[in-house]
Protein backbone atom coordinates (compact mmCIF):
# COMPACT_ATOMS: atom_id res chain seq x y z
CA UNK A 1 0.00 0.00 0.00
CA UNK A 2 1.48 3.66 -0.64
CA UNK A 3 -0.68 6.34 1.20
CA UNK A 4 -0.64 9.93 0.04
CA UNK A 5 -1.74 12.14 3.13
CA UNK A 6 -2.68 16.04 1.91
CA UNK A 7 -0.73 18.38 4.58
CA UNK A 8 -2.18 19.92 7.67
CA UNK A 9 -4.44 23.14 7.65
CA UNK A 10 -1.87 26.31 6.79
CA UNK A 11 -1.43 29.42 8.46
CA UNK A 12 -2.05 31.24 5.79
CA UNK A 13 -2.97 30.96 1.94
CA UNK A 14 -1.38 31.11 -1.03
CA UNK A 15 -2.44 34.68 -1.36
CA UNK A 16 -0.62 36.08 1.66
CA UNK A 17 2.16 33.65 1.88
CA UNK A 18 4.66 31.73 -0.56
CA UNK A 19 5.17 28.55 1.71
CA UNK A 20 3.25 28.72 5.07
CA UNK A 21 3.72 26.37 7.98
CA UNK A 22 0.55 24.74 9.40
CA UNK A 23 -1.97 26.19 11.73
CA UNK A 24 -2.55 25.46 15.38
CA UNK A 25 -5.50 22.87 14.37
CA UNK A 26 -2.96 21.41 11.42
CA UNK A 27 -0.71 20.97 13.96
CA UNK A 28 -3.20 18.69 16.00
CA UNK A 29 -4.30 17.01 12.42
CA UNK A 30 -1.20 15.89 11.85
CA UNK A 31 -0.59 14.24 15.21
CA UNK A 32 -4.21 12.34 14.48
CA UNK A 33 -3.23 11.17 10.78
CA UNK A 34 0.18 10.50 12.52
CA UNK A 35 -1.42 8.48 15.28
CA UNK A 36 -3.81 6.61 11.99
CA UNK A 37 -0.92 5.75 9.93
CA UNK A 38 1.24 4.01 12.99
CA UNK A 39 -1.57 1.12 12.46
CA UNK A 40 0.42 0.35 9.11
CA UNK A 41 3.07 -1.39 7.83
CA UNK A 42 5.30 1.43 6.52
CA UNK A 43 8.86 1.73 5.28
CA UNK A 44 9.28 5.14 4.14
CA UNK A 45 8.17 8.40 4.04
CA UNK A 46 8.59 10.72 1.35
CA UNK A 47 7.06 14.86 1.64
CA UNK A 48 7.14 17.74 -0.54
CA UNK A 49 9.41 20.06 0.42
CA UNK A 50 6.79 23.04 0.90
CA UNK A 51 6.70 23.84 4.80
CA UNK A 52 3.19 22.56 5.69
CA UNK A 53 4.12 18.83 4.21
CA UNK A 54 7.60 18.72 5.94
CA UNK A 55 5.57 19.81 9.38
CA UNK A 56 2.49 17.66 8.57
CA UNK A 57 5.13 14.45 8.37
CA UNK A 58 7.14 15.34 11.46
CA UNK A 59 4.81 13.62 14.02
CA UNK A 60 4.54 10.34 11.83
CA UNK A 61 8.18 10.27 11.80
CA UNK A 62 8.36 10.53 15.53
CA UNK A 63 6.33 7.65 15.89
CA UNK A 64 7.50 5.57 13.48
CA UNK A 65 11.24 6.39 13.57
CA UNK A 66 11.63 6.77 10.50
CA UNK A 67 13.67 9.63 8.70
CA UNK A 68 11.47 12.00 6.27
CA UNK A 69 13.07 12.00 2.71
CA UNK A 70 12.15 15.09 0.91
CA UNK A 71 10.79 14.75 -2.92
CA UNK A 72 10.46 17.35 -4.98
CA UNK A 73 8.51 15.57 -7.29
CA UNK A 74 5.24 15.69 -4.79
CA UNK A 75 5.74 19.07 -4.40
CA UNK A 76 2.99 22.02 -5.00
CA UNK A 77 2.06 23.18 -8.56
CA UNK A 78 4.03 25.50 -9.90
CA UNK A 79 2.87 29.03 -11.18
CA UNK A 80 3.40 29.72 -14.57
CA UNK A 81 5.75 32.75 -14.95
CA UNK A 82 3.64 35.96 -15.99
CA UNK A 83 0.38 35.52 -13.65
CA UNK A 84 -0.36 39.21 -11.98
CA UNK A 85 -2.67 36.64 -9.48
CA UNK A 86 -1.97 33.10 -8.74
CA UNK A 87 -5.09 32.18 -6.32
CA UNK A 88 -7.26 33.46 -9.91
CA UNK A 89 -5.57 31.71 -11.98
CA UNK A 90 -5.84 28.34 -9.79
CA UNK A 91 -9.49 29.07 -9.23
CA UNK A 92 -9.94 28.41 -12.72
CA UNK A 93 -7.18 26.18 -13.73
CA UNK A 94 -8.36 23.61 -10.85
CA UNK A 95 -11.94 23.68 -12.40
CA UNK A 96 -10.80 22.67 -16.31
CA UNK A 97 -8.88 19.74 -17.50
CA UNK A 98 -5.45 19.21 -18.24
CA UNK A 99 -5.28 19.91 -21.79
CA UNK A 100 -5.39 23.83 -20.45
CA UNK A 101 -1.99 23.53 -18.38
CA UNK A 102 0.59 25.62 -19.60
CA UNK A 103 4.16 24.10 -20.44
CA UNK A 104 5.86 24.21 -16.78
CA UNK A 105 2.47 22.69 -15.16
CA UNK A 106 2.52 19.77 -17.54
CA UNK A 107 6.56 19.49 -17.00
CA UNK A 108 5.43 19.24 -13.41
CA UNK A 109 2.62 16.51 -13.73
CA UNK A 110 4.49 14.43 -16.29
CA UNK A 111 7.39 14.58 -13.47
CA UNK A 112 4.99 13.87 -10.56
CA UNK A 113 3.49 10.95 -12.75
CA UNK A 114 6.87 9.63 -13.53
CA UNK A 115 7.92 9.44 -9.75
CA UNK A 116 4.57 7.34 -8.76
CA UNK A 117 6.12 4.55 -10.51
CA UNK A 118 9.20 4.28 -8.30
CA UNK A 119 7.36 5.07 -4.97
CA UNK A 120 7.82 1.85 -3.33
CA UNK A 121 5.16 0.00 -1.50
CA UNK A 122 4.67 0.86 2.59
CA UNK A 123 5.14 4.00 1.54
CA UNK A 124 3.82 7.50 2.69
CA UNK A 125 3.68 10.36 0.89
CA UNK A 126 2.82 14.06 2.61
CA UNK A 127 2.09 15.89 -0.56
CA UNK A 128 -0.34 18.57 -1.80
CA UNK A 129 -4.71 19.31 -3.02
CA UNK A 130 -3.68 19.05 -6.92
CA UNK A 131 -0.83 16.71 -6.74
CA UNK A 132 -3.07 14.27 -5.23
CA UNK A 133 -5.69 14.90 -7.13
CA UNK A 134 -3.08 14.48 -10.53
CA UNK A 135 -2.37 10.91 -9.29
CA UNK A 136 -5.87 10.08 -8.55
CA UNK A 137 -7.15 11.46 -11.77
CA UNK A 138 -3.99 9.79 -13.54
CA UNK A 139 -4.88 6.30 -12.02
CA UNK A 140 -8.56 6.71 -12.73
CA UNK A 141 -8.23 7.76 -16.31
CA UNK A 142 -10.10 11.57 -15.81
CA UNK A 143 -8.41 14.47 -17.37
CA UNK A 144 -10.23 16.62 -15.10
CA UNK A 145 -7.85 18.84 -12.49
CA UNK A 146 -9.63 18.26 -9.69
CA UNK A 147 -11.58 14.85 -8.85
CA UNK A 148 -12.64 14.61 -5.63
CA UNK A 149 -11.41 17.29 -2.35
CA UNK A 150 -9.47 15.81 -0.21
CA UNK A 151 -9.77 17.50 3.44
CA UNK A 152 -6.34 18.27 4.85
CA UNK A 153 -4.87 15.11 6.39
CA UNK A 154 -7.02 12.66 4.47
CA UNK A 155 -5.35 9.16 3.44
CA UNK A 156 -5.72 8.43 -0.47
CA UNK A 157 -4.78 4.86 -0.71
CA UNK A 158 -3.24 3.35 -3.61
CA UNK A 159 -2.21 -0.65 -3.97
CA UNK A 160 -0.25 -2.25 -6.32
CA UNK A 161 -0.86 -5.55 -7.92
CA UNK A 162 1.15 -7.43 -10.98
CA UNK A 163 2.90 -3.80 -11.48
CA UNK A 164 -0.36 -1.74 -11.78
CA UNK A 165 -1.27 0.91 -8.95
CA UNK A 166 -5.03 1.54 -8.56
CA UNK A 167 -6.77 3.58 -6.56
CA UNK A 168 -8.61 1.97 -3.13
CA UNK A 169 -9.33 4.68 -1.49
CA UNK A 170 -9.89 8.70 -2.00
CA UNK A 171 -9.07 10.30 1.27
CA UNK A 172 -11.76 11.85 3.11
CA UNK A 173 -13.87 15.35 1.65
CA UNK A 174 -14.07 16.97 4.60
CA UNK A 175 -15.30 20.27 4.67
CA UNK A 176 -12.15 22.03 3.45
CA UNK A 177 -11.71 25.40 1.73
CA UNK A 178 -9.09 25.28 -1.32
CA UNK A 179 -7.70 28.81 -2.19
Amino acid sequence: MIYFVRHGEAEAGWGTAPDPGLSALGLRQAEAVAEQLGQQTVNQILASPMRRCQETSRPFATESGLKVATEPAVSEIPTPEGLDDRVVWLRGFMAGTWDAAPAVVADWRATLIGKLASIEDHTVVFSHFIAINTIVGHLTGSDLVTSFTPGHCSVTKLERKNDVLRVVETGSEAATKVL
